[in-house]
């Protein structure tokens, strides 16, 4: 009996996470949270990650989401709120969202941090509403080599990406299938 209810159950909660991303703008967080949250997630980064505040500099533009919440029972969703920041000054504020199947329960929250290496790579995501990471462009994430520092001479990729925990840089994570939207504020 419950083995047939387990579909529905976790549609109604898909269903619930999708209305409540949608009804979300109406309570979004301010201009000053989120950019109180990117100052936050960026030093944090730079406090864990030595050689990324090098990168950050390098970069044509950084998107960072300072808390991406990850809820799932069977089906799962994702949302956040971010901005982006061009020459360290934020230019527009984006959210993401996506949605996974599979084996998972419960939640969680993590940070992510988006860099733009060149000029073609930032061009391409602004241009497009609704750019999707694996399709529009691909991200490569990056992992903290040997005594917890980035090699950044050996980063060639045109975007890159930091997934960070309570911890500190998580690993084995995706961002494939997250959708990002520019958000009116």
């Amino acid at each position: 009996m419950y083995k047939n209810c387990l579909p529905r159950i976790s549609m109604i909660i898909f269903m619930l996470f999708l209305t409540g991303s949608a009804a979300h703008d109406g309570n979004a967080a301010s201009r000053s949270e989120i950019d109180a949250g990117v100052n936050k997630t960026l030093s944090k980064l730079y406090k864990k990650v030595a050689g990324s505040k090098g990168l950050a500099s390098r970069a044509a533009g950084v998107l960072v989401f300072p808390t991406v919440y990850k809820a799932g029972f069977g089906i799962g969703g994702e949302y956040g709120e971010g901005a982006l920041r061009v020459q360290q000054k934020t230019t527009a504020y984006y959210n993401t969202v996506s949605a996974s199947i599979g084996f998972q329960l419960g939640a969680q929250a993590r940070s992510v941090v988006i860099m733009f290496m060149t000029n073609e790579a930032l061009t391409s995501f602004r241009r497009k509403n609704g750019w999707k990471v694996g399709v529009d462009g691909s991200v490569a994430l990056i992992t903290v080599g040997v005594g917890g520092s980035v090699d950044t001479d050996k980063i060639t990729n045109p975007i890159i990406g930091f997934v960070l925990g309570s911890k500190g840089l998580m690993y084995n994570l995706t961002l494939e299938g997250s959708k990002i939207s520019r958000i009116a504020r």
